[in-house]
């Protein structure tokens, strides 16, 4: 620590406006420098007045967006949408930049002023000005704010294809009592088959995942590692199995938004030959973080172990590709098509009808080859 104090005792002494500067400013500073050369994007130092806001957040006792974002230079990025939101219901996207909000620019805030500005009260009308990496100008989006709730599963039966679907939108801790419920109401309807829908799932509560898991794979495999800096606490989690397995043929929804638990969830899934993955590359959160702290308020989020697989890979900030990918098209958004569930469906039947995963994947990849090549004749 010697060129630290050093670096310290010069600004101290010969700073010309040194005076102007708190002490613990200087301090604070460091830290957050210190904490930021781990290139981490998890790890983070709070102090009192932001911690104070984070935990405001989590407890998500008031009205904005939902949307997840992060700060990157003179902007907001949009990590995530959260399903139900008033950012997904007026079609604000993952990957867009908040340059300005009621316009007023956000470039000189901080991650936590910006998302003030952001916030107010429920059904008040806020306009972000955006821009979207498809697009060559920026776009205004007009939002109405709202508290948000957000139901832990959501069903419905698809009768005409004889499908039955679960979207999982968070990993409470009711969540997997709640899945259970719904997949004995599967089991007694005889479907054909099931769609897991994990799009905009970004994960929570890691043994509510493992419960879930279980209603699928045998007791005792491995579902997920974690590993720790010291191997004394690394943990296996294994499935605690079921009455009834259900085995009928399942086909997984992923896109960015999955994370953490949910990409768990659909990594076990395709590993044990349950099912096949439809939709987008996932997020890529493998990473454990535990909350240190401070005596003066403030607290240090640490990443402090990762996930594995059973087969000891990590696909931290890699993400999961699926089985078969599938895309938006810009007239999906404007028409509120669905694509990715659409597919699903035709691929769960084509499931079925195969009852083999890897022919399922390799006849949709034919399909589509020869569909592409006919529209090229055609068009010539």
């Amino acid at each position: 620590m010697t060129e630290f104090w050093d670096v310290y005792s010069i600004i101290d002494e010969e700073y010309f406006s040194a005076g102007d500067v708190q002490k613990s400013d200087l301090v604070e500073g460091a830290i957050a420098g210190m904490v930021s050369a781990l290139w981490d994007k998890h790890t983070e130092f709070m102090n009192p007045e932001i911690n104070k806001k984070f935990n405001e957040a989590l407890s998500w006792d008031f009205e904005w967006i939902w949307a997840v974002v992060e700060k990157v230079p003179l902007w907001v990025l949009v990590e995530r949408i959260l399903k139900g939101s008033p950012a997904k219901i007026y079609d604000i996207r993952a990957w867009d930049i908040i340059i300005q909000v009621d316009g007023e620019t956000i470039s000189e805030l901080d991650l936590y002023d910006a998302v003030e500005k952001i916030k107010g009260p429920a059904w008040s009308q806020v306009t972000l000005t955006l821009l979207r990496p498809e697009s060559e100008s920026t776009l205004d989006i007009s939002v109405v704010r709202d508290k948000i709730h957000i139901p832990s599963i959501e069903q419905k039966f698809f009768e005409e294809d004889n499908i039955w679907y679960i979207a999982l939108n968070l990993f409470w801790d009711t969540t997997a009592e709640e899945f259970s419920k719904a997949l004995a109401d599967v089991q007694a309807a005889w479907v054909d088959g099931l769609i897991i829908d994990l799009r905009d799932n970004g994960g929570w509560f890691l043994q509510s995942a493992v419960q879930i898991l279980s209603e699928f794979i045998p007791e005792w495999e491995v579902l997920v590692k974690t590993r720790y800096k010291d191997s004394f606490f690394d943990q296996s989690y294994f499935s605690i199995g079921s009455e009834s397995l259900f085995e009928k043929k399942i086909v997984v929804l992923i896109n960015w938004n999955s994370a953490s638990a949910s990409e768990i969830t659909a990594w076990a899934l395709k590993d044990y030959d349950k099912a096949i993955l439809v939709g987008e590359k996932s997020y890529g959160k493998w990473s454990v973080q535990q909350p240190f702290d401070l005596e003066d308020g403030s607290m240090l989020k640490l990443t402090v172990a990762k996930w594995f697989t059973p087969k000891w890979v990590n696909i931290d900030a890699e993400g999961i590709v699926p089985d078969i990918e599938v895309n938006f098209e810009e007239a999906d958004y404007e028409d509120k098509y669905d694509r990715q569930l659409e597919t699903a469906k035709e691929v769960l039947k084509s499931y079925i009808e195969k009852n083999s995963i890897w022919l399922t994947v390799e006849q949709y990849e034919k399909n589509k080859i020869e569909t592409w090549t006919w529209e090229v004749i055609k068009e010539d």
